[in-house]
């Protein structure tokens, strides 16, 4: 038994290392173009980056945190899917429809009471979004369709149907985009606003953080957990063992889209002054939530502390401006953290011979 929690944590250890490395050599690589665009202003434009929300107080960690709260939410559903074998490639769709069915509510539903209409958008979301997820694990459960093809048909689908959707029932003519939700919409302050008041914080982010807490216990301390993950590993041994792969695979699809879909409400719903637009183009928090995923190994816990950084290191980049750079540099230096967030897997098999190595040494001096 002691071994074996001795085992988990040094696997524990070697994940996080191996991210850490990750998110090292993307920022070397993100220094190298600093220096090739300005080399008068390398190491300034650096240290912005890296100081991120931090550079505007209260406020900028407030708007850090709005920033990484959707991306936690796409993170999880990503990384839940993988853990039972599935590429959940079609959060931006479930996401995208989740915040449409949130913001619906919080426009149309103004009768609900005021302490329970954003709570009734956040469940619309989920049920929009498990609504999305649900037909890739249909067809992969039944038909054996790969679930990459379908997500990403899905995310089609649902950036035109929501487009249009908001133009037959929620549309602002003005600016092209979703009329306000009403303030009963909103996600309550709780208080947020009092303890820090140069931010503009919401429970958005506290949400966010239960459903980290919720998704650790499900996958690593239930059955339904481990049956999951014995599906993702191993289908014919789990299969064998009389556990109902078809039923799992659907389950965990209808999970993911859930999830990504409460990150739209989340985002929407917050008192920031943000509206959906009415613009062919996909959702970009499914794809930083697979992002996070790979860069935090589908840990709950990882993926939020991913989300938090590329967050943190966003706000640096808008912060770039100052200087002589352009914005859009952080897109590519974030870019390399995540390519080399793929190598991951490498850095860990690197730190796991070495640590043998090192032991072995031990042992023979």
């Amino acid at each position: 038994m002691l071994k074996q929690k001795n085992k988990k944590g040094n696997e524990g250890v070697e994940s996080f290392l191996s991210s850490v490395l990750a998110v090292a050599a993307g920022l070397l690589f993100g220094l190298f173009i600093l220096l090739i665009t300005n080399s008068n202003e390398m190491f300034s434009g650096f240290l912005t980056i890296l100081q991120g929300g931090f550079v505007d107080g209260m406020s900028g960690i407030s708007q850090t945190l709005y920033l990484a709260t959707p991306i936690v939410m796409t993170g999880l559903s990503v990384g839940f899917a993988w853990k039972t074998g599935l590429f959940n490639i079609g959060a931006s769709g479930q996401f995208t429809v989740g915040a449409y069915m949130a913001v619906l509510i919080g426009v149309k539903c103004t009768g609900l009471p005021g302490s329970i209409h954003w709570l009734i958008a956040i469940l619309g979301a989920a049920a929009a979004g498990a609504l999305w997820g649900l037909v890739p694990g249909f067809l992969k459960a039944v038909a054996n369709v790969n679930e990459v093809i379908s997500s990403i048909m899905m995310n089609y689908i649902g950036l035109y149907l929501t487009n249009l959707l908001i133009t037959k029932t929620v549309y602002d003519q003005t600016g092209n985009q979703s009329v306000s939700v009403a303030k009963t919409a909103y996600l309550p302050k709780a208080g947020l606003d009092k303890l820090f008041p140069e931010a503009n914080l919401n429970i958005g982010i506290l949400i966010a953080v239960l459903f980290v807490v919720g998704m650790y216990i499900l996958i690593n301390k239930t059955a339904f957990g481990y049956e999951l993950k014995a599906c993702g590993k191993n289908p014919d041994a789990s299969r064998y063992a009389g556990i109902n792969a078809r039923k799992n695979i659907i389950l965990s699809m209808v999970i993911a889209g859930a999830l990504s879909g409460v990150g739209g409400a989340l985002l929407y719903l917050s008192d920031f002054g943000k509206h959906m637009q009415v613009l062919d183009v996909i959702a970009s928090q499914g794809f930083s939530g697979i992002s996070v995923a790979l860069l935090g190994l589908s840990n709950p816990f990882g993926i939020l502390l991913a989300s938090l950084f590329i967050a943190h290191i966003t706000i640096g980049g808008y912060n770039l401006q100052l200087l002589s750079f352009t914005p859009e540099l952080i897109d590519i230096i974030i870019s390399a953290i995540i390519y080399f967030g793929a190598f991951s897997l490498l850095f860990k098999t690197f730190i796991r011979r070495w640590t043998k190595k090192s032991k072995r040494e031990e042992t023979a001096s």
